[in-house]
Formats: C-alpha cells, sequence, structure tokens
C-alpha cells in the first residue's frame, strides 16, 4: 500500500487508446496522484497487476474482452486491495448498485471534464487520508464516508433548467468554430431568446466565451464557443 506522503498509484484501463492518453494526462495533473500505466483490456490490467503495485483503476466498464464490474469481481477474488473509479457512458443504476460491493468507490460518466475527475480524485485521497487508524465515534465515521461524496450541484438562475442546459452545452461542444443564438435555437429547438440566456449563462460560468461575428450588412451577431478545460 501506499505510504504517507507517496503519491496514489492509478491504472488507467481504457480501451480507446486516445480517451486512455487522456485520463494519464489528466490524473497526472493532480497533486498527490501518479498515473503508473494503461491498459485496453482487461486481460492487459490483470498483467499490469501482477508487476505493478497500484491503489486505484481508473476503470471504463466497457472493455473489449470483459465488463468492467465483472474484472473488478476477478480481481477481489484474487486478493486485490485496489480501488476503483468506474468510467462509463451508461446511466443504468443497477450497475451502480453492483458496484459497491466491488470497490467502486465512485463513477464518472462520460464525457467528463478534467474538473470532474479532479474533484474525485481528490475526495478520494481525502478519503483515504481519514479512513487511516480507528474511529473515535459514529461523527467520524460519518466525516469518512462523506469526503467520497460530491457536493450538491448549484442552483441554476430562475428560468434555467439543467435538462436544457445539457442539451445547450452538448450541442455548443459540437460546434467546432462556434454557434449564434439563432443557430442553436435551431439545433436544440428552444426559442433564441432562451438560447441566448443559456449561453450568457455559460460565459458567466467561463464555459463558453463570446465575439462578435460581422456579416455584409446589419449588426453584427454574437458567436459563441465552448471553452475546453485547461
Amino acid at each position: 500500500m501506499t505510504g504517507a506522503g507517496d503519491p496514489i498509484r492509478v491504472l488507467v484501463v481504457e480501451d480507446d487508446p486516445v480517451a486512455a492518453d487522456a485520463h494519464v494526462l489528466y490524473v497526472d495533473r493532480v497533486p498527490g496522484f501518479t498515473a503508473v500505466g494503461r491498459a485496453h483490456s482487461g486481460a492487459e490490467a490483470r498483467r499490469v497487476l501482477d508487476r505493478t503495485p497500484v491503489d486505484l483503476l481508473l476503470l471504463d466498464l466497457h472493455l473489449p474482452d470483459v465488463h468492467g464490474l465483472q474484472l473488478a469481481r476477478t480481481l477481489r477474488a484474487a486478493g486485490s486491495r485496489a480501488d476503483v473509479i468506474a468510467v462509463t457512458s451508461a446511466r443504468d443504476l443497477t450497475v451502480v448498485r453492483e458496484g459497491v460491493s466491488l470497490g467502486v468507490v465512485q463513477y464518472v460518466l462520460k464525457p467528463f471534464t478534467f474538473a470532474t475527475l479532479r474533484d474525485r480524485l481528490v475526495r478520494y485521497a481525502e478519503f483515504r487520508r481519514t479512513a487511516a487508524g480507528e474511529a473515535s465515534g459514529q461523527d467520524e465515521v460519518d466525516r469518512t464516508l462523506a469526503a467520497l461524496r460530491a457536493p450538491a450541484p448549484a442552483a441554476l438562475p430562475k428560468g434555467l433548467s439543467a435538462p436544457t442546459l445539457e442539451r445547450v452545452t452538448a450541442a455548443l461542444r459540437a460546434g467546432d468554430t462556434g454557434l449564434t443564438a439563432a443557430a442553436l435555437a435551431e439545433r436544440t429547438g428552444i426559442s433564441r431568446i432562451t438560447a441566448r440566456r443559456y449561453l450568457e449563462h455559460l460565459v458567466d460560468t467561463g464555459r463558453a466565451a463570446r465575439r462578435p461575428q460581422y456579416g455584409t450588412v446589419g449588426r453584427p451577431e454574437l458567436q459563441y464557443r465552448w471553452v475546453p478545460e485547461r
């Protein structure tokens, strides 16, 4: 196991090589963590674990040769004590329930930003720190378990809804060169005024940037583009 002051060793298990490289970079950007390898299948993950000490798996659940939870079950049966942060695009809560007994301490839904993974890793590190030794009472046990829970999402401004914000965000991210409010409204099926409200909210929160788009006649339109996580 990792000693006090040592970085937490993470194995990235992801079948998509591009995504695996990105996740390794994400892990290495978080203080206190180091990526010790990457594997693109369950079999490759087992080979890495046979020769490399690992504290945490960043585990894609949909691997080419085995489901991620089945891999976690096999590793547990073989005596592995590595914890798991599951990465998945599925939203089936029965999978979440099944993973609890297999050492899955967090779930991250694809696609995710560096900020999302950083938050989960920082919470996991706090959980490991507070879970060392004996608890003095129920309050300390509760605080230890609470370290893994993400805070409640910040309330949206009045009149904005989370489902619509998700649609707007997805459309804006897909528009490589940016979108005007009119173009976004057409893509998402909302009014131009509503589209502009959501776009301005994304600008206010730093997730989008705007600039004027000049045409041949008339006033310039504002064009919005997604700001990638740095």
